[in-house]
């Protein structure tokens, strides 16, 4: 997985008033925390951090921070652990930067990507998407942006699981193996009663006026 570089500074004053007036700058607040670190408090470029974020093809993200104090700037390296966006306008609010280390494994939620069309999808059966994430544990430099599943294999009644899944050398899955990622339905016997129940009701003109 490819990692960026976004530029911070450290910010000393918070609230309301201090984060709009750093969005009006085209800024967001934000924070760094991690197991052994203190919080600390953070004023990142949008335009920036959009483009990191849209550089992306997973919401899960590695990074270097380059932290901007006082003392000099240092660069850390850290997930984006946590994205506050607003609901109307889809505007990134707020950026949670957790610090990691690369030789110390981390659990993430990765996208599943699905390829392929299923052999029942074509004799009439449903696919059904019971999951659209993994969660796996690797070192961050093994870090995948998704994990992609071919369910073209599928018959109805077929379920794919957890365990079927073959994953990269580094990368293993903490999810149970028998949890079911994918299956393939057969066509619905409850809509076909009703949709024979709603044929066998229908009238025409002259029988609903006694005809």
């Amino acid at each position: 997985m490819e990692q960026a570089v976004l530029a911070a500074e450290v910010r000393k004053i918070k609230g309301k008033g201090a984060a709009r007036r750093l969005r009006r700058d085209n800024k967001i607040p934000a924070i760094f925390y991690g197991p052994k670190a203190e919080p600390i408090m953070l004023a990142v470029d949008y335009p920036e951090l959009k483009r990191v974020i849209m550089k992306s093809a997973s919401e899960t993200m590695i990074l270097d921070l380059e932290v901007k104090s006082d003392q000099g700037t240092e660069t850390r390296k850290v997930m984006i652990k946590e994205l506050m966006t607003d609901p109307v306008k889809d505007a990134v609010l707020h950026a949670d930067f957790y610090e990691i280390s690369m030789d110390k494994e981390i659990t993430v939620d990765v996208p599943l990507r699905f390829v392929g069309s299923p052999e029942g999808v074509t004799q009439g059966g449903i696919l059904q998407h019971v999951r659209r994430e993994m969660t796996i544990s690797c070192l961050p430099d093994k870090l995948i942006d998704f994990i992609e599943v071919d369910v073209s294999g599928l018959k109805i009644g077929d379920a794919l699981r957890i365990e079927d899944i073959a994953l990269p050398d580094g990368i293993v899955s903490v999810d149970g193996g028998r949890l079911a990622i994918a299956v393939v339905n057969a066509p619905s016997v409850k809509a076909e009663a009703e949709e024979e129940e709603g044929e066998e009701g229908e009238t025409t003109p002259g029988e609903e006026a006694g005809e």
